[in-house]
């Protein structure tokens, strides 16, 4: 006796995902989103200066030598983040170290929300995206188990020709949450490598001007 197998169908790619339904949409939607704003805010980042020890040296020597006109200058002819905040701190030299101090941290916040920019929208892409997925695939099996209900007969191809649609949002939307919040958090950690680096020089600045006579 001879037994025919049938093998699956396979199914391409592209036509696969839109087996999802209309919730693909706004989970392609949102994966646009993550993107855009990803690149947007990684060039941004990137094109960030890193100001040699050398720009220090000669910052360093004008303040000593009481040039604060000088330093302002050479401060805005980098225009960078670090130098913004220094140019805030020369500005206000005179005034009692802590009013210094809070004016250059206000600087800092300022530059801190233009590095972040729309960064904000990954995370919540992150937690929206599977969540929407979630979705789409609870409504569908509520659809698979209502059609049980009205078929006469219960058969395996009624429940899963119809389940493994459903599921496909759920991989889409986890998928695309996990790409926002990689993308999150690695954006993140290169904000706070850039913070870090010009808090150390404001403290150093602050260490400057606190044994001088400015």
């Amino acid at each position: 006796m001879i037994f025919l197998l049938e093998t699956a169908t396979e199914i391409p790619y592209l036509d696969l995902i839109m087996k999802g339904g209309w919730l693909m949409v706004p989970l392609f939607l949102l994966s646009i989103i993550a993107v855009f704003i990803f690149f947007d805010r990684f060039f941004y980042l990137r094109g960030q200066k890193s100001l040699d020890p050398a720009f220090y040296e000669k910052l360093n020597e004008l303040i000593l030598a009481g040039k604060v006109d000088s330093a302002m200058n050479l401060c805005a002819s980098a225009n960078c983040s670090e130098t913004r905040i220094l140019m805030k701190g020369l500005k206000n030299l005179g005034n009692p170290i802590p009013d210094i101090l809070g004016q250059m941290e206000m600087e800092g916040k300022i530059e801190i929300y233009k590095y972040e920019g729309n960064m904000y929208f990954l995370g919540v892409i992150a937690g929206v995206a599977p969540m929407l997925g979630f979705i789409g695939t609870i409504s569908g099996v509520i659809k698979i188990f209502y059609n049980i209900s009205l078929a006469d007969n219960i058969s395996i191809s009624l429940i899963s020709g119809g389940l493994y649609e459903k599921l496909i949002t759920s991989g889409v939307g986890l998928s695309i949450g996990i790409i926002a919040y990689i993308s999150y958090h690695y954006l993140n950690h290169r904000v706070n490598k850039l913070v870090q680096s010009w808090e150390y020089r404001s403290i150093r600045f602050i260490d400057l001007i606190n044994n001088t006579s400015i």
